[in-house]
């Protein structure tokens, strides 16, 4: 029989990039609490919610199910980012985030119900921003409303031109799900 694959995540872009892998699965939204724990590290962070993400949609996913979650965190000057949520502190992050390295934690869990079996790993990478003026800021958000993106940033669209540069070792794991990773995983496990 052949195993159901599903996205824990309701990201489009996520969804584009596990495409590129994978022809056949879904997309479910997993709605969890995304709250830091206190003293939780940012990479602790990113793999703890990683995995909430899939053993949340695997309660309701049902047996033969591969659940795939991901999540992304990122610090800068020992101060964990937020989501912004909003276009002011998006702004406010984004005057904050100007001219400074940022490290991006790019953490996944796979889950199969079939083997009970939990496999998370991470990618980190650095990003540095320009430095940003205020009429900079305030294009940018008005094109892509990165209000729900940590580090008021989405790569994949507008958001690389406030970008210096980009190090890392999986150019996908900026939008954050590591395809390298990740397709070792599933071809490993002959899932693809």
């Amino acid at each position: 029989m052949k195993i159901r694959i599903i996205l824990a995540s309701s990201s489009v872009y996520r969804r584009d990039l596990l495409k590129r892998i994978v022809s056949d699965f879904e997309s479910i939204s997993p709605n969890i609490n995304e709250d830091r724990r206190d003293s939780e590290s940012p990479l602790d962070m990113a793999l703890r919610l990683s995995e909430e993400k899939a053993n949340k949609v695997a309660e309701s996913s049902g047996p033969n199910s591969l659940i795939i979650g991901c999540d992304q965190t990122a610090v800068v000057e020992n101060t964990i980012l937020q989501k912004p949520m909003t276009y002011e502190n998006a702004f406010k992050q984004l005057q904050f985030l100007s001219g400074k390295e940022v490290k991006f934690y790019s953490a996944f869990c796979i889950l199969n119900t079939n083997q009970n079996s939990v496999v998370k790993d991470y990618t980190e990478f650095v990003a540095k921003y320009k430095k940003l003026n205020d009429t900079e800021i305030e294009n940018y958000l008005k094109k892509d409303e990165p209000y729900f993106c940590v580090g008021s940033i989405k790569s994949e669209s507008y958001g690389i031109t406030l970008l210096e540069y980009i190090k890392n070792d999986d150019p996908t794991s900026i939008i954050g799900l590591p395809l390298i990773k990740i397709s070792k995983i599933l071809i490993d496990g002959n899932i693809i």
